[in-house]
């Protein structure tokens, strides 16, 4: 009787392994695909090309010298502009109601002739139209799209979609002296036309040191934040991860990153660039710590490199960042370098 227990209790145990190893090599596999995945990178414009300038987010109250400014210099680059039919529309706190800049938002997709579209400005409203979203055409006729801020709700539907998109200035951010910000023109005309980019950045003591090599996802904190649960939420296994933030206390940005720490963003990242904090704002009793030891509390725990000071996000240096795109990062305490593969 014994020896019979004995018996079966070696036969299930037998039987059962086949089934753990496909559940780890599945868990593996899938892994694998992850970090491996090629994006769809759209064609990069050329002369004579269609860019449309749509306002999927906030509204354009007194912009329209801003937008001119945008529209002349993309011409001046030999682009062809289009403007969505409710940029200049009004409805509260939005560029219009959701239904119309879906719509705007949803032609340009649409449209085989558009090989650009160019977020006006952010603010706030771009998840309330991510839903009502469809990339079928837009995966037949791929086009970058491009902006920063709000608009990381679009990059982290387009990472999800499979598909390259640029974080860059947006239209409201041009001025009548481009050398103010010539860098952001310079690396935002680079990355449309398929140059290569690649910085190196001043260093900062805060660094931590190390190389790393992944694809770029991320944007603004409070965008990452709020989707998380969602099905617009990233995957970063394998990947490099960028943030920036503005206007926020500094217990807030702790909340949101131990937010995304207790969802896993840090477990398999392969390395961290933070890009500009600005305008962070005082609270009636002090945090006690500076961002940048918030944020490296926080990634104590991993062993990634990570990139302070990055010139991107709501300052007047603001370069252009392919999401989705494979970069090379190294960071030391006096130089660090970031490069693009094509």
């Amino acid at each position: 009787m014994i020896f019979k227990h004995f018996f079966c209790c070696m036969l299930l145990l037998v039987l059962g392994t086949p089934k753990t190893v496909i559940a780890q090599d599945s868990i593996s596999s899938h892994y694998l695909d992850s970090i491996n995945k090629k994006l769809i990178q759209p064609p990069y414009l050329k002369a004579g090309d269609t860019v449309a300038i749509v306002a999927p987010s906030g509204i354009l109250n007194h912009r329209e010298k801003e937008i001119n400014y945008a529209k002349e210099l993309l011409k001046s680059w030999g682009l062809n502009v289009v403007m969505g039919e409710h940029v200049f529309s009004k409805s509260g706190h939005f560029a219009g109601t959701d239904d119309e800049r879906a719509e705007d938002f949803q032609k340009a997709l649409d449209n085989p002739n558009i090989k650009a579209i160019w977020a006006a400005r952010g603010g706030y409203g771009t998840v309330r139209i991510l839903d009502k979203l469809d990339y079928t055409t837009f995966k037949e006729y791929p086009k970058w799209i491009i902006g920063y801020s709000d608009i990381t709700a679009l990059h982290n539907q387009l990472n999800n979609e499979g598909i390259e998109s640029i974080h860059a200035l947006m239209a409201t951010s041009l001025t009548d002296d481009l050398e103010e910000i010539k860098e952001n023109v310079s690396t935002f005309k680079d990355a449309i036309f398929g140059m290569p980019l690649a910085y190196s950045i001043e260093g900062s003591k805060y660094n931590k040191t190390g190389t790393a090599s992944g694809q770029l996802v991320g944007g603004n904190l409070t965008l990452l934040h709020s989707m998380l649960g969602s099905k617009t939420s990233i995957d970063t296994n394998g990947k490099i991860l960028f943030f920036e933030e503005i206007g926020e206390y500094a217990y807030h940005i702790d909340r949101m990153l131990q937010s995304l720490k207790r969802a896993g963003y840090f477990e398999n990242c392969k390395g961290l660039i933070v890009g500009s904090i600005s305008k962070v704002r005082e609270n009636t009793t002090p945090f006690g710590r500076t961002v940048e030891q918030i944020i490296l509390d926080v990634v104590a725990d991993y062993n990634f490199p990570v990139l302070f000071n990055f010139p991107a996000g709501h300052e007047d240096d603001n370069r252009a960042l392919i999401l989705g795109r494979t970069i090379e990062l190294s960071v030391g305490y006096d130089i660090s370098e970031v490069n693009f593969n094509d």
